[in-house]
């Protein structure tokens, strides 16, 4: 994960300014993929939340309206955060005879710019540099497939100059009797291509290795194995291995295990994640293990349901 921490302030040197348009939105694109790092699942199997802006192919749970916000920081010596929020509500039937539409928002920024000119005057102010995205999100439902579109408008900003464009994105989520789950994703496609810096494709598998109480008495819990991939986007495909552990509403642990491609390698990374229930609320804690001495990235989560 080390070349994404840094690829972006690359990108963001005064020295690159006269290729600065195509490096803008490549650095912007990379801001996300750190918001992205603190996913305990692959990107194409996240569920809840703000779950949408990675796959909107969202399943209807049984609420009328999902409210989830989910704030980011990165380790001091990167600066990065940002926060991701979701709001989508149920229309047609519950239980697998409608779909939700919503509106998707995240914001990421990097602080801690400077200009270097030559002055006398000590204090040049600092470069401003992020970026944010909008969308509307949709997803419909027929038995054990859902799938979803999300139309979104994203703008990255470095110090005067502002680059804008618009994507169309979708997913798939696929289920066989609670056992085997298929889901993939486009994210913040713009145009075809296999080799855009700017862009992502997901795809997992999730599989149910185990259902039942661990010890005798005790409550059901839910054993998962995954796996994840994300590719097309211009460089070595990233690869994710986990599983979790669920225990329904009350509580929920998953981890991974990534292997990033890179421009100049690959690196390998892990993060875990705790979700617990409190009535109509869930509290979602995720943290990364940190690489080369940087520090660890987390991400705290807040989602809330109106039945």
């Amino acid at each position: 994960m080390l070349h994404r921490y840094l690829s972006f302030a690359a990108c963001a040197w005064p020295g690159l300014w006269p290729l600065r348009l195509p490096a803008q939105q490549t650095a912007g694109a990379e801001l996300w993929r750190l918001a992205a790092a603190t996913v305990p699942v692959p990107l194409a199997l996240a569920t809840g939340g703000a779950a949408a802006f990675w796959n909107p192919a969202q399943r209807d749970d049984g609420a009328r309206a999902l409210l989830g916000i989910d704030a980011i920081q990165t380790p001091e010596a990167v600066g990065a955060s940002g926060f991701l929020g979701a709001l989508r509500m149920r229309f047609g039937g519950a239980g697998g005879g409608g779909g939700r539409v919503g509106l998707v928002y995240g914001r990421m920024q990097l602080g801690g710019l400077v200009r270097t000119y030559v002055s006398p005057d000590p204090d040049q102010g600092t470069i401003p540099f992020f970026t944010h995205s909008i969308g509307a999100t949709g997803a419909l439902e027929r038995g054990g497939t859902t799938l979803g579109a999300t139309a979104g408008y994203h703008e990255t900003r470095l110090d005067r100059t502002d680059v804008g464009q618009w994507t169309l994105d979708a997913g798939l989520d696929h289920r066989i009797n609670d056992v085997l789950r298929v889901a993939a994703a486009t994210h913040f496609l713009s145009h075809a291509s296999s080799s855009d810096a700017t862009q992502d494709i997901y795809a997992g598998l999730e599989y149910r290795v185990f259902r039942g109480p661990l010890w005798s008495g005790g409550s059901t819990a839910t054993i998962r194995a995954r796996y994840g991939v994300a590719v097309a986007h211009g460089f070595g495909a990233d690869h994710q291995f986990g599983g979790g552990i669920d225990f329904g509403d009350p509580f929920a642990f998953d981890l991974l295990v990534a292997r990033d491609g890179g421009y100049a390698g690959a690196t390998w990374r892990a993060v875990a994640g705790l979700r617990v229930g409190i009535g109509r609320y869930r509290v979602s804690f995720a943290r990364d293990g940190g690489v080369s001495d940087l520090g660890s990235a987390f991400r705290v989560g807040l989602e809330t349901r109106l039945r």
